[in-house]
Protein backbone atom coordinates (compact mmCIF):
# COMPACT_ATOMS: atom_id res chain seq x y z
CA UNK A 1 0.00 0.00 0.00
CA UNK A 2 1.64 3.14 -0.91
CA UNK A 3 0.58 6.93 0.53
CA UNK A 4 -2.73 7.60 -1.65
CA UNK A 5 -4.18 4.22 -0.79
CA UNK A 6 -3.62 5.21 2.91
CA UNK A 7 -5.11 8.30 3.01
CA UNK A 8 -7.97 7.42 0.78
CA UNK A 9 -8.46 4.61 3.01
CA UNK A 10 -8.88 6.73 6.11
CA UNK A 11 -10.82 9.24 4.42
CA UNK A 12 -13.43 7.01 3.16
CA UNK A 13 -14.05 5.38 6.69
CA UNK A 14 -15.83 9.14 7.08
CA UNK A 15 -18.59 10.15 5.13
CA UNK A 16 -18.48 13.36 6.85
CA UNK A 17 -14.62 14.10 6.91
CA UNK A 18 -15.25 13.35 2.86
CA UNK A 19 -18.03 15.80 2.07
CA UNK A 20 -16.16 18.38 3.72
CA UNK A 21 -13.11 18.24 1.69
CA UNK A 22 -16.06 18.27 -1.03
CA UNK A 23 -17.40 21.18 -0.39
CA UNK A 24 -13.86 22.98 0.55
CA UNK A 25 -14.98 22.83 4.25
CA UNK A 26 -10.93 22.24 5.68
CA UNK A 27 -7.76 22.72 5.50
CA UNK A 28 -5.88 20.50 4.35
CA UNK A 29 -2.32 21.00 5.95
CA UNK A 30 -4.40 20.57 9.26
CA UNK A 31 -5.82 17.51 7.86
CA UNK A 32 -2.72 16.41 6.52
CA UNK A 33 -1.20 16.86 10.06
CA UNK A 34 -3.97 14.84 11.85
CA UNK A 35 -3.97 11.76 9.40
CA UNK A 36 0.08 11.67 9.76
CA UNK A 37 0.58 8.88 12.99
CA UNK A 38 -2.41 6.94 10.87
CA UNK A 39 -0.72 6.96 7.77
CA UNK A 40 2.46 5.68 9.07
CA UNK A 41 0.84 3.24 11.29
CA UNK A 42 -0.91 1.76 8.63
CA UNK A 43 2.48 1.82 6.20
CA UNK A 44 4.82 1.22 9.29
CA UNK A 45 7.62 3.78 8.19
CA UNK A 46 7.78 7.91 8.80
CA UNK A 47 5.93 9.76 6.13
CA UNK A 48 6.44 13.60 4.48
CA UNK A 49 3.26 15.82 5.78
CA UNK A 50 3.74 17.15 1.91
CA UNK A 51 3.34 13.68 0.40
CA UNK A 52 -0.31 13.65 2.44
CA UNK A 53 -1.45 17.03 1.48
CA UNK A 54 -0.66 16.00 -2.08
CA UNK A 55 -2.21 12.68 -1.62
CA UNK A 56 -5.23 14.27 -0.42
CA UNK A 57 -5.08 16.85 -2.80
CA UNK A 58 -4.91 14.44 -6.19
CA UNK A 59 -8.07 11.86 -4.51
CA UNK A 60 -10.07 11.37 -7.38
CA UNK A 61 -13.74 12.57 -6.44
CA UNK A 62 -15.21 10.28 -3.87
CA UNK A 63 -19.14 8.57 -3.45
CA UNK A 64 -20.01 11.51 -1.85
CA UNK A 65 -19.34 13.99 -4.61
CA UNK A 66 -20.92 11.42 -6.99
CA UNK A 67 -23.97 11.04 -5.06
CA UNK A 68 -24.27 15.16 -4.60
CA UNK A 69 -23.88 15.78 -8.09
CA UNK A 70 -26.92 13.48 -8.91
CA UNK A 71 -29.09 14.76 -5.44
CA UNK A 72 -28.96 17.70 -6.86
CA UNK A 73 -30.10 17.28 -10.09
CA UNK A 74 -32.66 15.25 -8.41
CA UNK A 75 -34.01 18.11 -6.08
CA UNK A 76 -34.45 20.81 -8.70
CA UNK A 77 -37.52 18.13 -10.05
CA UNK A 78 -39.28 18.37 -6.67
CA UNK A 79 -42.80 19.25 -6.49
CA UNK A 80 -45.03 20.85 -4.22
CA UNK A 81 -43.86 22.01 -0.98
CA UNK A 82 -46.58 22.18 1.66
CA UNK A 83 -46.80 24.05 5.06
CA UNK A 84 -49.18 22.92 7.89
CA UNK A 85 -48.63 24.70 11.01
CA UNK A 86 -50.84 23.89 14.70
CA UNK A 87 -50.23 20.25 14.78
CA UNK A 88 -49.78 17.81 17.86
CA UNK A 89 -47.74 14.59 18.47
CA UNK A 90 -49.03 11.71 20.65
CA UNK A 91 -46.97 8.33 21.38
CA UNK A 92 -48.94 5.81 22.39
CA UNK A 93 -47.75 2.23 23.27
CA UNK A 94 -49.11 -0.60 21.25
CA UNK A 95 -51.89 -3.17 22.48
CA UNK A 96 -54.70 -5.01 20.72
CA UNK A 97 -56.85 -2.42 21.12
CA UNK A 98 -55.26 1.06 19.88
CA UNK A 99 -56.06 -0.30 16.05
CA UNK A 100 -59.76 0.16 17.17
CA UNK A 101 -59.07 3.20 18.91
CA UNK A 102 -57.30 4.84 15.46
CA UNK A 103 -60.33 3.58 13.40
CA UNK A 104 -62.41 5.10 15.56
CA UNK A 105 -60.80 8.42 15.08
CA UNK A 106 -60.81 7.74 11.54
CA UNK A 107 -64.55 7.33 11.52
CA UNK A 108 -65.07 10.71 13.63
CA UNK A 109 -63.05 12.96 11.41
CA UNK A 110 -63.79 11.22 8.22
CA UNK A 111 -65.66 14.23 6.67
CA UNK A 112 -63.73 16.73 7.97
CA UNK A 113 -61.80 18.18 5.26
CA UNK A 114 -59.63 20.54 7.17
CA UNK A 115 -58.03 18.24 9.32
CA UNK A 116 -54.29 16.33 9.17
CA UNK A 117 -54.27 13.10 10.85
CA UNK A 118 -50.92 10.23 10.33
CA UNK A 119 -50.49 7.22 12.20
CA UNK A 120 -47.15 5.72 12.14
CA UNK A 121 -46.60 2.32 13.59
CA UNK A 122 -43.84 0.85 15.08
CA UNK A 123 -42.88 -2.58 16.64
CA UNK A 124 -43.15 -1.20 20.56
CA UNK A 125 -45.03 2.32 19.84
CA UNK A 126 -47.53 4.53 17.76
CA UNK A 127 -47.18 7.99 16.55
CA UNK A 128 -49.95 10.18 15.95
CA UNK A 129 -49.39 13.42 14.44
CA UNK A 130 -52.79 15.44 14.01
CA UNK A 131 -54.58 18.98 14.04
CA UNK A 132 -54.28 20.25 17.63
CA UNK A 133 -58.62 20.82 16.39
CA UNK A 134 -58.32 17.07 17.75
CA UNK A 135 -56.99 17.00 20.46
CA UNK A 136 -59.93 16.77 22.49
CA UNK A 137 -61.31 13.90 20.15
CA UNK A 138 -58.01 12.32 20.71
CA UNK A 139 -58.16 12.19 24.48
CA UNK A 140 -61.37 10.49 24.69
CA UNK A 141 -60.86 8.08 21.94
CA UNK A 142 -57.41 7.29 23.56
CA UNK A 143 -58.05 7.38 27.50
CA UNK A 144 -57.39 3.92 27.59
CA UNK A 145 -54.42 3.58 26.29
CA UNK A 146 -51.20 4.18 27.31
CA UNK A 147 -49.66 7.44 26.25
CA UNK A 148 -45.84 8.21 26.23
CA UNK A 149 -45.86 11.51 24.93
CA UNK A 150 -47.41 14.20 23.70
CA UNK A 151 -46.48 17.46 22.43
CA UNK A 152 -48.16 20.59 20.79
CA UNK A 153 -47.20 23.90 19.03
CA UNK A 154 -45.99 21.85 16.11
CA UNK A 155 -45.82 22.57 12.30
CA UNK A 156 -44.91 20.55 9.30
CA UNK A 157 -43.69 20.98 5.61
CA UNK A 158 -44.47 18.29 3.27
CA UNK A 159 -41.92 17.83 0.18
CA UNK A 160 -43.38 16.08 -2.57
CA UNK A 161 -40.34 13.78 -3.98
CA UNK A 162 -40.19 12.88 -7.67
CA UNK A 163 -41.14 9.13 -8.25
CA UNK A 164 -37.66 7.84 -9.02
CA UNK A 165 -36.71 8.92 -5.35
CA UNK A 166 -36.27 5.25 -4.06
CA UNK A 167 -33.27 5.18 -6.87
CA UNK A 168 -31.05 8.17 -5.59
CA UNK A 169 -28.90 7.51 -2.64
CA UNK A 170 -28.64 10.07 0.07
CA UNK A 171 -32.14 11.55 -1.03
CA UNK A 172 -33.34 12.07 3.09
CA UNK A 173 -29.79 12.81 4.39
CA UNK A 174 -29.41 15.68 2.00
CA UNK A 175 -32.77 16.63 3.09
CA UNK A 176 -32.05 16.56 7.10
CA UNK A 177 -28.41 17.80 7.00
CA UNK A 178 -29.72 21.05 4.96
CA UNK A 179 -31.96 21.74 8.32
CA UNK A 180 -29.74 20.23 11.14
CA UNK A 181 -27.00 23.06 9.85
CA UNK A 182 -29.56 25.51 10.54
CA UNK A 183 -30.06 23.90 14.27
CA UNK A 184 -33.82 22.96 13.41
CA UNK A 185 -34.40 20.21 15.48
CA UNK A 186 -37.12 17.32 13.99
CA UNK A 187 -39.62 16.15 16.25
CA UNK A 188 -40.84 13.40 14.00
CA UNK A 189 -40.50 12.31 9.88
CA UNK A 190 -43.61 11.17 7.93
CA UNK A 191 -42.65 9.62 4.48
CA UNK A 192 -44.86 7.69 2.02
CA UNK A 193 -43.44 6.57 -1.44
CA UNK A 194 -43.38 9.40 -3.29
CA UNK A 195 -43.66 12.25 -0.12
CA UNK A 196 -41.87 13.44 3.00
CA UNK A 197 -43.53 15.55 5.90
CA UNK A 198 -40.95 16.85 8.38
CA UNK A 199 -42.88 17.94 11.69
CA UNK A 200 -40.73 20.70 13.35
CA UNK A 201 -41.75 23.11 16.24
CA UNK A 202 -43.72 25.64 15.13
CA UNK A 203 -41.30 28.52 15.51
CA UNK A 204 -38.92 26.94 13.14
CA UNK A 205 -41.29 26.42 10.29
CA UNK A 206 -41.02 29.62 8.58
CA UNK A 207 -37.01 28.74 9.02
CA UNK A 208 -37.55 25.21 7.44
CA UNK A 209 -39.37 26.29 4.32
CA UNK A 210 -37.06 28.81 2.93
CA UNK A 211 -34.26 26.23 2.86
CA UNK A 212 -36.33 23.23 1.67
CA UNK A 213 -37.51 25.52 -1.20
CA UNK A 214 -33.67 26.28 -1.86
CA UNK A 215 -33.04 22.85 -2.64
CA UNK A 216 -35.44 23.08 -5.50
CA UNK A 217 -32.64 25.36 -7.66
CA UNK A 218 -29.96 24.24 -8.98
CA UNK A 219 -27.23 25.81 -6.73
CA UNK A 220 -29.38 25.03 -3.62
Amino acid sequence: MNIAQAVDQLISQSPFLEEAITDNLINVSSLARKLKPEVEKILKKPVQEGAIVMAINRRAPGYYFKITRGIKTFMSKLGDIIVRSDLSDYSFKNSPSLITCQRNLMDEIGYEKNAFCTFSQGIYETTIVASNSLDKTIDRLFSTEKKISQKSGLGSVTIQLPENNTEISGVYYYILKSLAWQGINICEIISTTNEVSIVVEEKDVHKAFPILLSLKKPNG
